[in-house]
């Protein structure tokens, strides 16, 4: 697609380098941890998650979901295929119990005393968090001295035999305002991609973050490469 708007109102990183879909909502993958049992200050970075202090206490979701999937294809991005399996097998050395089906979950884990840390998309913890409000659980801002935070999207595109291109072009590029934005964002406590409007007051107060600026493109350019990784690693 050809549109000012969509490109004005989405950054680069977060749609495609061809313009052939556009990131309309964003979450953060990020670090979760015990509140009893961790201080903010032990946390770093998703590479830190394989050192030694960890071992027995880490929990991640299953390998065969899209998100971990992507978030290893960004490490491999960022750091090359072979620190990324060095990184992958330090997670999987340093993990509390088998790897879990759902996000939602691996807090529970966290929770009962399974883990103390985990990784985990941002609405996931927001609905947990919303259904109670004391929980001991929080986030944590990987990579904030380096990289940044892995973010994925929901988004769209038009296929090239649509209908009608034309209006759903105007719809994509109205989602995109400032009018849509937190209507869309909203509903499943997602951050806004437009700059230019704020997240809810709820998803707000967990605090900003430096979010990695590689385009997520990557993430699906080396999702193959970051799935026979991990299998690799012998994390499943």
């Amino acid at each position: 697609m050809d549109s000012k708007v969509l490109t004005e109102n989405i950054p680069a990183q977060l749609r495609d380098p061809e313009n052939r879909w556009f990131g309309l909502s964003k979450r953060a993958r990020t670090i979760v941890y015990s509140t009893d049992r961790v201080k903010a200050e032990e946390l770093s970075s998703y590479q830190d998650l394989a050192s030694a202090k960890w071992e027995g206490r880490l929990l991640l979701r299953t390998s065969k979901k899209v998100y971990n999937q992507s978030l290893v294809a960004m490490l491999i991005g960022e750091h090359g295929a072979t620190k990324t399996k060095s990184i992958v097998q330090g997670w999987v050395k340093n993990l509390a119990a088998q790897p879990f089906s759902s996000d939602t979950k691996l807090m529970e884990g966290i929770l009962a005393g399974q883990g103390d840390v985990g990784v985990v998309n941002t609405y996931y913890y927001g609905r947990l968090l919303k259904k109670n409000p004391d929980l001991k659980l929080a986030l944590f801002w990987a990579d904030q001295d380096s990289d940044g935070v892995h973010v994925n999207v929901s988004g769209g595109g038009v296929t090239t035999h649509a209908n009608n291109p034309q209006a759903a072009q105007r719809l994509l590029e109205w989602l995109s305002s400032a009018e849509a934005q937190n209507l869309f964002a909203d509903t499943n406590m997602e951050y806004p991609v437009n700059p230019k409007v704020k997240p809810a007051t709820e998803v707000a107060a967990w605090g900003t973050f430096k979010a990695s600026s590689m385009n997520i493109a990557k993430a699906g350019e080396l999702q193959g490469e970051a799935i026979m990784l991990m299998d690799r690693a012998e994390y499943r």
